[in-house]
């Protein structure tokens, strides 16, 4: 299928073709009619985009911030390397979608296929979409006037945040596409609208639809509004525009009448001068998007509906109540399209941004049948005598920052890469000349050419990918954990002992050059050893999908169990008990600030103090290891420093192992011999950094 791109490196867009997403849990796939252009998003991402290095940090000032923190801890060039990489993930564009349903995953509730809905899709001509984001299209509401749908709830929420009563006057400033919605909105709420613009085309459009237009460039501008409110001023002003000057939201108060309310909804200049706001009492709120559910991934993803009788308008609820407004007629979204464009001459739009008196863009769809494939080929190289051949599961963050980089390095032969919305993996393997990209992983186990798969999805999909990967005579590395629950764990193991497969656990630390030289010295047999690793680990938001316990099992389970894996490797010994304890009074079991303890076989102690509640600047991973009178101390894996060993300490570029570890591996998979990490030791440490978490639920030590 084909989808329109942004490129932020180059700033050309890009109409590509990839592979059509597959149905999922929750989700519905939708083929596209039509799709609305939301300039003034779009033409955004499209500037920004095209902007030179320079004018793009000036136009995030915290991203700079940011940058600079990183390369504080991480160094110059990793960071160089981090920012650069992503400003070559180019992004997807539009959100604006109606269509007809063509697949139904799992557990999707009162949708099917054939419905027809609009969406937060892209413009694409499948797109893959959380049915808390798709509503159904009213029977005589066509599907050019239901791609209004979402943009249209941006506007309503807006002023479901004003809260206008009947014969209030509410000022509409900036009558783009969402303002001019918004002020059809706002007449049928029963208000008088001011609607204000410098482009006279739209002033012309607001006065057909019922308002009262001023010019934005009027010098009396506020007192006319005084004039036309008695005195009094507006009610409430809802800003649309999109300008960098403070200038709008300090008139925006000035307009209001005392106590009166503003809401942002467009980009503008927010230096607040507080005497504005003061002296009337003004309220300031900014809206999110479509409404409540925005963002929040029990919503969205997980399909969690918000009780109607404590959450009136979620974001769905507002589509539905925007499309019953379209059946009832009570707006008019026909005057406001500029153009209607077949997807292929996409450039007739993206081109001409800018271009004055422009409202609303339609893109047309042919829906071509070869549009459902959900598998590409992008080059013709043979496989069928190669040793060795890889596939790879999952094209995110790791996979492009750290995992593909590698992977050309040491020339690993990478024939498919599977994504589930194709859109990622189609990029990276154009980027790294693999031959096809696909959404449904399984077309990687059931090719005959491919020795092995890679797993880099989101944590509770790693069992039953491993499972799966087994069953079809692969070996399998995954990018920890194998498991975020001992019966997937258990089973695994099963797995794997009739298995003559191998099953392989990102576990890179302990092929870092500074654990391989800590090792030396400590010996295959180094006796009761103490090891105490602190992890830095920055704080991450309780709603990114690591911190949720059924889709990443927490931080500690996730991230934890490398430290858990590196003093295994240290002490040449399995984890015999452990105990966590975490910090405050009643630790939830996704906490990210604990300390872990660990008893080994031969006596030795291993502690793991993973925190998030430490400062950015200070490094990141700190390893101590104390034998018999002697030190081994190793600082973000950047300096090791050896005390009463023979040995002095060295500085180096940061060296996590990770290509060593795939060097390894990979020569493992073509030439046989040992597997690079017994399984043993895998499975001794994905027990004990579970079972740390049900110690940290019962107050006590565990038996691994």
């Amino acid at each position: 299928m084909k989808q329109i791109i942004q490129d932020l490196n180059s700033g050309q867009t890009r109409l590509i073709d990839i592979p059509s997403p597959i149905p999922k849990s929750g989700h519905v796939t939708i083929q596209t009619k039509n799709s609305l252009v939301s300039l003034g998003t779009e033409k955004m991402l499209v500037n920004f985009g095209k902007a030179s290095y320079i004018d793009k940090a000036r136009q995030q000032p915290e991203k700079v911030k940011q940058v600079i923190d990183k390369i504080k801890t991480d160094g110059l060039v990793p960071t160089l390397d981090a920012v650069f990489r992503k400003l070559n993930e180019p992004l997807p564009l539009g959100y604006c979608n109606s269509g007809v349903i063509v697949g139904v995953g799992s557990d999707v509730h009162g949708l099917k296929i054939g419905d027809r809905v609009i969406s937060n899709g892209n413009h694409a001509e499948i797109v893959h979409v959380p049915e808390n984001l798709v509503a159904k299209i009213p029977d005589d509401v066509d599907f050019e006037d239901a791609s209004f749908t979402v943009v249209g709830a941006i506007g309503l929420q807006g002023i479901r945040l004003l809260s206008p009563n009947f014969g209030e006057t509410v000022v509409v400033i900036g009558l783009g596409l969402i303002g001019l919605i918004s002020l059809q909105l706002l007449k049928a709420n029963g208000c008088n609208v001011i609607g204000i613009d410098y482009d006279k085309k739209k002033l012309s459009l607001a006065k057909e639809f019922g308002a009262i237009a001023l010019n934005a460039g009027d010098e009396n501008i506020i007192s006319k509004i005084e004039d036309l409110t008695y005195g009094f001023g507006a009610d409430s002003v809802l800003i649309t525009a999109s300008a960098k000057t403070n200038q709008i939201i300090s008139d925006s108060a000035k307009m209001c009448r005392k106590r009166g309310k503003v809401v942002l909804i467009g980009v503008i200049g927010l230096n607040l001068n507080r005497s504005d706001f003061y002296e009337k009492e003004i309220t300031f709120q900014v809206s999110c998007s479509y409404g409540p559910g925005r963002y929040e991934n029990n919503y969205e993803e997980k399909g969690m509906d918000y009780p109607i009788g404590f959450v009136r308008w979620t974001e769905k609820r507002n589509f539905q109540a925007f499309l019953n407004a379209l059946s009832s007629n009570s707006i008019n979204v026909k005057k406001l399209i500029t153009e209607r464009v077949k997807l292929e001459d996409f450039n007739k739009i993206y081109n001409n941004l800018s271009k004055k008196g422009s409202i609303a863009s339609i893109l047309q769809y042919s829906n071509n049948n070869h549009s459902k494939f959900s598998s590409i080929k992008l080059n013709n190289s043979d496989y069928a005598s190669s040793n060795g051949v890889v596939g790879i599961i999952g094209a995110g963050n790791f996979t492009s920052s750290t995992l593909l980089p590698i992977l050309k390095k040491i020339k690993v032969k990478i024939k498919f890469i599977a994504s589930s919305k194709g859109l990622s993996g189609t990029l990276l393997a154009e980027k790294y000349s693999i031959s096809n990209s696909t959404t449904d992983y399984n077309n990687i186990l059931k090719d005959k050419d491919i020795d092995a798969v890679i797993i880099t999805t989101r944590h509770n999909e790693h069992a039953s990918q491993i499972l799966k990967g087994i069953n079809a005579n692969k070996h399998v590395f995954v990018e920890k954990p194998i498991a975020i629950s001992i019966n997937d764990l258990e089973k695994i193991s099963e797995k794997i002992s009739i298995s003559k497969k191998s099953l392989t656990v990102g576990f890179n630390r302990r092929f870092s050059p500074f654990s391989v030289d800590a090792k030396s010295l400590l010996g295959d047999n180094p006796g009761p050893i103490n090891v105490v690793a602190t992890m830095n680990a920055g704080y991450i938001p309780e709603n990114h999908w690591t911190q949720d316990f059924e889709i990443g099992g927490g931080r500690i389970i996730g991230e934890a169990c490398h430290y858990i894996d590196l003093i295994s490797y240290f002490t040449s010994s399995d984890v015999i008990s452990v105990n966590m304890c975490a910090n405050g009074i009643s630790p939830k079991v996704n906490t990210d600030n604990a300390s872990i303890f660990l008893k080994y076989a031969n006596g030795s102690l291993g502690v793991i103090n993973y925190f998030s509640n430490g400062s950015k600047s200070y490094q990141k991973e700190r390893i101590e290891i104390f034998q018999s009178g002697k030190n081994i101390v190793i600082e973000n894996f950047k300096k090791i420093q050896f005390y009463g060993y023979k040995k002095s300490g060295y500085k180096r570029t940061q060296d996590k192992g990770h290509k060593t570890q795939f060097e390894n591996w990979y020569n493992f998979i073509k030439k046989g011999g040992t597997s690079t990490i017994p399984f043993n030791s895998i499975y001794n440490t994905s027990r004990a950094s579970i079972l740390a978490i049900e110690s940290l639920k019962k107050g006590t030590w565990i038996d691994v």
